[in-house]
């Protein structure tokens, strides 16, 4: 049992250049953990920085849905499978909400500092996604009717603070984006069942009180 885990472990965190990898990781998501994944957009072979989609501007280049479109995010097997045999260097992304995880993201420095702060809060986080550029904590899924009520009771949200809700996406470890690698900054432990994650109440107040005490409220790109 648990040289079993420790190979999950390693699928789901190590570096990989496409592959059984990626394959194996897609399927845990989808499979063991229930949540909807799709490949997505690859970065420009022409330029790291660049995305394969159309839009010359893309803001997320590799880190979204292209084609197929988001909607068709599954936790079927077979096309799970089939996707990664066709595209095995795809991007892995998250169809957030529903029964689904959603996210809070901000910056990497900024988020660096927050988590620190919510460590010596004693404040329980759950998976943290980390990129070069910004790192996404998971929460429970939440409506935009919640997450109004959520920030308009806040004296101040950073204008740094992304949210990821229902409709949203989010690339998971280990895929390779045009802004890097992404990986588990905290890593969720690997089960049948999907992984624990906080409510989105918590990590929002939690996150903007580490914030303000860290100095790092203003917005970042």
């Amino acid at each position: 049992m648990r040289e079993i885990l420790g190979r999950r472990r390693r699928l789901l965190s190590q570096r990989s250049d496409g592959g059984p990898d990626m394959i194996s990781a897609a399927l845990t998501f989808a499979t063991e953990w229930q949540w909807p994944v799709l490949p997505g957009a690859a970065a420009d072979p022409q330029g790291r920085s660049r995305c394969a989609c159309p839009d010359p501007d893309c803001t997320v280049p590799g880190a979204h849905p292209f084609d197929p479109g988001l909607l068709t995010a599954t936790t079927d097997a077979r096309m799970v499978r089939w996707w990664w045999t066709n595209r095995p260097a795809a991007p892995i992304v998250l169809a957030t909400g529903g029964k689904a995880p959603c996210a809070v993201s901000l910056p990497a420095l900024p988020a660096a500092r927050a988590l620190g702060a919510l460590d010596r809060m004693g404040m329980r986080l759950g998976p943290v996604v980390a990129s070069p550029t910004r790192w996404a904590l998971l929460v429970k899924p939440y409506s935009l009717e919640q997450l109004g009520e959520l920030l308009y009771a806040q004296d101040f949200v950073p204008g740094s603070l992304r949210f990821h809700g229902e409709g949203g996406y989010l690339a998971l470890p280990p895929s390779e984006t045009g802004q890097g690698q992404t990986r588990w900054e905290r890593a969720p432990l690997p089960g049948s069942a999907s992984p624990w994650v906080p409510d989105v109440e918590a990590v929002v107040d939690a996150v903007v009180e580490a914030l303000t005490r860290t100095g790092v409220s203003a917005p970042e790109l």
